[in-house]
């Protein structure tokens, strides 16, 4: 797949679409349970390896994560009873999943900290065999953009998590220095952005409820091109992103100087999932990559 600027155009249906439906998977009570079941799988054989590795094993193993490993599941059942209720302030700053999060890095980032494989906070070598079986199972737990629902912060300058639609659509963002993480598969049939009839506020304004905003630009008609006349209309700014309520509306970043632009945000879908207490099939987020026929030789 090739990276274009038509191909992440905000104003293309298409992509639009994509947008949409990966904010609403990444904000789901599914794929959160499935990241914690993930992990929970990865600390059964992180449990087992520890209790039988061999003492003359040159390669040894970091055998001090239980605490840490035990600190993020207990994070996890937390942050899930919440989101199952329809609460979503667990991805504030301090909450249950930001937490099980940050710890996540952290043990990530220190799994197998050898001199020979690691270097200042980070993997710098392929891990040996045993290690590397580990490491995938850590690693199945982690979603491309699954910070995406998370409070940018509470101080006036913060940055929109999803600067760029790349971040979620280009294969080249999945790629980490030693492993890839899964691309989604879209269903056939994305359903369609909603016509947005919501609120608009502002950089530094009190987001009003949870959903998916879009940054938006105000357009006025102009008489003779110079004097604005009419109704002003709004244009797509950026790329979606989904708050939370209660955050600070953040800025975006200007992606030739690095400066923050202060930008209005435009309400496109408000979050009311499992407030009710009911989780709809939530299946299509996790669709298998679909098999190519094999076509058999000519006798």
């Amino acid at each position: 797949m090739t990276d274009t600027i038509e191909q992440y155009d905000l104003t293309d249906d298409a992509t639009r679409r994509k947008i949409f439906w990966l904010l609403q998977r990444v904000s789901s009570l599914s794929l959160w349970t499935r990241k914690r079941e993930a992990f929970a799988r990865f600390a059964n054989a992180y449990e087992h390896a520890v209790n039988t590795w061999p003492d003359d094993d040159p390669d040894g193993i970091q055998d001090s994560h239980f605490p840490i490993i035990a600190e993020i599941l207990a994070a996890y059942d937390r942050g899930l009873t919440e989101l199952a209720r329809g609460n979503r302030l667990i991805w504030q700053c301090g909450g249950p999943l930001q937490h099980a999060s940050r710890r996540y890095a952290f043990l990530d980032a220190y799994f197998y900290p050898h001199p020979d494989y690691w270097d200042r906070g980070a993997q710098a070598a392929p891990y040996p065999p045993k290690i590397e079986a580990l490491a995938r199972l850590l690693h199945a737990s982690e979603y491309q953009m699954e910070h995406a629902p998370f409070d940018p912060g509470n101080r006036f300058g913060d940055l929109a998590k999803l600067r760029s639609a790349r971040l979620l659509l280009s294969p080249n963002a999945y790629e980490r220095n030693f492993h890839t993480l899964p691309y989604p598969v879209f269903p056939e049939d994305l359903p369609e952005v909603p016509q947005a009839v919501g609120p608009v506020i502002k950089t530094g304004q009190k987001v009003p409820c949870d959903g998916i905003w879009e940054p938006v630009a105000v357009e006025w008609p102009k008489w003779l091109g110079i004097v604005p006349i009419g109704k002003r209309s709004l244009r797509n700014d950026g790329c979606f992103n989904y708050f939370i309520r209660g955050i600070r509306a953040p800025n975006l970043r200007d992606g030739v100087t690095g400066l923050f632009i202060r930008t209005r945000w435009r309400l496109l879908w408000e979050d009311r999932r499992y407030t009710d207490g009911v989780v709809p099939d939530e299946s299509r987020y996790f669709l298998e990559p679909r098999q190519v026929p094999q076509t058999s030789p000519s006798p």
